[in-house]
Parts: C-alpha cells; structure tokens; sequence
C-alpha cells in the first residue's frame, strides 16, 4: 500500500558501502567530553512583570513605569533602580516583545523588531565577552534572549522565564523564589552550581561536573565525540518527541470523551543507560551472520538502526516507528496495514515493533551503529530526580503558599534542565544569527556571504547563516538519540511501578494498551485518547498521570488550535471534578 503523498517525503542519508563508510567510524582527534577546571560565573538575576511594572531582585521590590515596556524603557526604568552588576532581567509575565505582534504574519519579526529597537545613549547590541556567553539576540517567537551592553563593562540579558517554567500568573517575588529554592536544591549535589541563563546551559554545565575526574577511573580521560560525519547521520535521522494529531476520517467526527495522560518527568526514565565510545557498524550482511541470541544482544544495545519495515496488513492501532515526511526535520507514523517503507530508529522502538504486545511487525536490518553500554547520564539524572522529588516533597508539606507555590515551580525547572539538558547533546548545526540597520532609504545592505534573509522590520534586517558543526567538546547526539527513542517506545508500551496480579510481572501503560481507534494524539510525553486510561500513578518518573478529563462527547480536534482548546477545557474539567 502506498499513500499519496509517499513521493513527497524525504530521503533519509545513509552510511556508504563498503570502505567508504567505515571510515565514518572514529572519534574526533583531540575531542572529548572532560570535566571542568573552573567555576562559571554568577550572574545577579532581577524578575519583572512588564504588564504590571512590579521589578523584584535581591535587595528588594519596586513598581516601575515602562511606559509601552519597549527595550529601551526597560533599560532605563531597571537600570535607574537596581546596579549594573545585575546582568539577566527574566520577565514574567508581559511577553512584550509580542507588542506589534498583529503588524506582522509571523510572531518572530515582531520579535525582531523589539529586539531590534531603538536604545537607551550608550547602549548597543553585545558583542562577544567569555567563554560561557553568546553575543547577539537569539530571535525565538515566545522565548527570545537579548544582549545588550553599556560601554565595555557593562552587560545584560533579557530572557523570559517561560525558558524554565510556566509561572502560570505568579507575582515576581515568587519566581525569584522559586529560582533560589532551585539553587539550593541542586547546591546539595554540586557544591559548584551556578544557574545559567537558560536550562540547557545549566543541564549541560551541571552534567560536565559528574565526568568521572579520578585517575584511573573508566572514561577519567574523557567521552570521546563521534566523527562529524556520525554526528551528521543522527542529526538527520533521528527526531525527537513524538508529535502527532490524528483526525478525520481517520477518526470519527465526534467521539465520546477526551482524556489527557502526561508521563511525569519522563525523560529521566531513560537516562541508566547510553552508548559510549566508537559504535561497531552493524551492515546487514554482518546482523544476518549473528545467532539470534547476538541479534538481540545487539538490539538490545544502544544502537540506531537503518530497517525496512513492513507493517502486517490487518494492522488497526497507531504507528510504532517514525518515518520521515515533507519537510525539513518533519517525521510521521506509518500505521497503513501492508505498507513497506525504509527508515532510522533506535534499538527501543525497533524492539517495540519486534515485540509490541498486539501483533509484531517485521523489521529488516540494512545498516547499523552499535555502541558499548555505559551509564554516562545516570549520576547527573539521579540527582536532578533527587532534587525533583524533594522539591515536589517541599510543595506538598510548605505551611506558607508562596513558598509552596515556589517549589513546584521550582521542580519544574529541574525537570526543564534535564530535558533540555538532553537536547543540548544533539548538538545541531551552529546557526549564527545577525541584525543589520537599513540604509537611510530602506535598502537592505548586503548580509554575510553564506547567510540568507529572515525578516525584515521598518529598521532593521535579520539574517541567518547555517555555519556547519562546531568541535564541540559536549557533542553527544547519540545519547539525545537515545533517550528520544527510548521515551517514544515506552510512550506506546512501558511498565510501571505496579505489579499485574495475572502474570506476576509489571503492569503495562501506553498507547498499545488503549483500544484501537481510541488515540488522538501524541505530545511528546502525553497521549490524548476519547476512552479514559485506567493505569496506576505513583509520583514516579514515567508513571503516567491523568491531567484532562471530560468523559462526554466532543467534536474530534483537527487542527492544532482545536486541540489546544480542548487540552484546556480538560484540565479545567479535571480540576473542578477533584474539587
């Protein structure tokens, strides 16, 4: 069976016959993953409100006039208020670089144009300064970074918090808070912590600081960075989160409820075991010459897989392994009974189409990178699950609301470090990004060689350059790989903490245990279903927790605003059913 649109879907690379490919196979000379011999450091944080001017930072709260809250008011209300040696302002409620937002089709060049204001005497777009800091704006529709600097010693960022959290309304006072239970969380586990200005940078940081540093210990001498060209195949062959919407006529047009399951800090569920040093390439002929028990040994390895599936032809439930569609980094689920189609997935999901518990579908092996196993993310994710829990422990047991308030915001910045900390070892292509003033008639001056046009205000225009990939000491895309495919398989089937009483063994959650028809949608993390799921929730990563419920018949979602309205409506009717 071969859908319409087959034709349109892109080719994914693979690794070239013969010699050709295994020269592929090497680590970067003189590129490893080592620990740190320095501090980073500190940065003073202040947390304002730009709907209601409220500013809080360390010696205290003022309300401030931002007038229309442009860069150059906020610079010059804050910094009339508090020192310079605050160098990071996090809004927390505002977003006012969505200011002109409906002058234009696309929230990134109303973006741009804030960022790219007119500012304050004195005052000019950053340029480089120390090795932990990025020059420039980083021009992001709902979470935009701008750097700016004052003579040659002052700095600053504004940054939205919404990089770490959603403060879902707290006042600024609250959010400091949270950010000062964060750091004492984690400061039992690094002596050395230092929140950074994102959580990928601080996930990333905080990981560089459990390489193992003692001599003669196993990888003491560092993680050795795969070659650009491995790094390359998974950048390309590997998504991320599995997002999906399944709609009509696939679905019916009404179904009979809408239910919400979120797994709860997913993500370190999958962090106990990783590959690490060289991968061994698997070619076809060299898996087809292993006994069966070798075969899966090394699907059970950490591994991505080149196969050619074919899925059974009275297949009825959802897609188990991603497949690329049109566009650029887009990926689907093929679930049409009797199609074949060629694709990258890792060792988790081949297993899962292997061994799925409805009907198992057949896998060809054509390529493959198999790596030895190690355990390079456990210690940094047990204790990001530590101080998770013990900050989830402080917002149940709090006797002021402020503070409990602050310490779920809190763990769920934690879980934002090691998420996105995740993200950072997929280490894709450097895009360097820039902003160049029009000529006094409007002309568009001429961009850097390489670089192409991406927006354009009445004053300036920004632009992008794809600068290939960086040596990056911390490049680690087969452990982003990993953990992807890892929480992607168990989002279809997975045990939980309870035991099943028929077989003694754990009980089972995930899509495959929902019936057939029932799914809506995928969210990364979340299944969406019209039937409601009955599995048992501990607190545990990876349990899955019920957070929409609306057990009446609603009109099947078909476009992503649809089904955003829906999630709502269900958590609020969650909510008022527990009340």
């Amino acid at each position: 069976m071969t859908p319409p649109d087959a034709e349109q879907e892109r080719t994914l690379p693979s690794i070239p016959d013969g010699a050709a490919g295994d020269r592929w196979i090497y680590a970067e000379p003189n590129l490893t993953s080592k620990r740190p011999n320095f501090k980073q450091a500190t940065r003073q944080m202040a947390f304002l409100d730009t709907a209601t001017g409220v500013l809080v930072w360390q010696a205290g709260a003022v309300t401030l006039d931002l007038g229309r809250a442009s860069v150059a008011e906020i610079l010059t209300a804050v910094y009339a208020t508090v020192s310079a040696d605050v160098e990071r302002i996090y809004i927390t409620a505002g977003d006012p670089w969505h200011l002109n937002a409906a002058r234009h089709q696309f929230l990134k060049d109303a973006v741009s144009e804030w960022l790219n204001g007119p500012l304050p005497e004195g005052w000019q777009i950053e340029s480089s300064r120390g090795k932990d800091r990025q020059a420039g704006h980083l021009v992001h529709p709902r979470n935009p970074v701008g750097r700016w600097q004052r003579g040659k010693d002052q700095h600053t960022e504004i940054r939205s918090v919404g990089e770490w959290f959603d403060p879902a309304g707290a006042h600024p006072a609250t959010v400091r808070a949270a950010f000062v239970e964060l750091w004492k969380a984690l400061k039992r586990h690094w002596d050395d912590v230092v929140l950074m200005g994102s959580p990928s940078q601080t996930g990333r940081d905080l990981w560089s600081r459990t390489i193992p540093a003692k001599a003669g210990a196993k990888w003491a001498d560092g993680y050795p960075v795969m070659s650009q060209e491995i790094r390359g195949l998974l950048h390309a062959t590997a998504g991320q989160g599995r997002t999906e919407l399944i709609t009509p006529p696939r679905m019916p047009e009404r179904v009979p409820g809408w239910y919400e399951a979120d797994r709860t800090f997913a993500y370190a569920k999958h962090t106990w075991t990783s590959g690490v040093g060289v991968p061994q390439r698997m070619t076809a002929a060299a898996f087809a010459s292993l006994g069966e028990k070798e075969q899966a040994n090394a699907l059970f390895s950490p591994s991505h897989w080149q196969v050619r599936v074919t899925i059974p032809k009275d297949w009825n439930h959802v897609g188990l392994l991603p497949a690329p569609a049109p566009g650029e980094r887009a990926w689907h689920y093929p679930y049409e009974g009797g199609r074949t189609f060629t694709t990258w997935a890792g060792g988790a999901e081949i297993n899962q189409a292997l061994r799925n518990p409805i009907q198992p579908w057949k896998v060809e092996i054509l390529d493959g990178l198999v790596w030895e196993k190690g355990d390079p993310l456990k210690d940094w994710s047990n204790k990001l699950k530590d101080a998770w829990k013990s900050l989830r422990a402080l917002a149940g047991a709090h006797g002021d609301e402020q503070q409990r308030q602050a310490a779920r915001l809190a763990s769920r910045a934690v879980r934002s470090i090691l998420l996105y900390g995740i993200g950072t070892f997929a280490q894709r292509p450097r895009i360097t990004t820039g902003s160049i003033e029009l000529g006094a008639g409007g002309e568009v001056p001429e961009i850097p060689d390489g670089g192409r046009l991406t927006g354009l205000t009445d004053t300036h225009a920004t632009w992008e350059r794809n600068s290939g990939f960086a040596r990056d000491q911390y490049a680690h895309p087969e452990w982003a790989a990993g953990v992807w495919s890892a929480a992607r398989a168990a989002l279809l089937s997975g045990p939980t903490g309870t035991t099943d009483p028929a077989t003694g063994k754990p009980a089972r959650a995930g899509a495959l245990h929902l019936p057939a028809g029932s799914i809506l949608a995928f969210r990364t993390d979340a299944i969406y279903s019209s039937v409601r799921p009955d599995w048992p929730y501990s607190g545990e990563p990876g349990d899955y927790l019920l957070k929409g419920a609306m057990g009446w018949e609603q009109t099947t979602p078909t476009t992503d605003e649809e089904f955003y309205v829906l999630q709502g409506l269900g958590r609020q009717a969650l909510e008022a059913e527990e009340l």
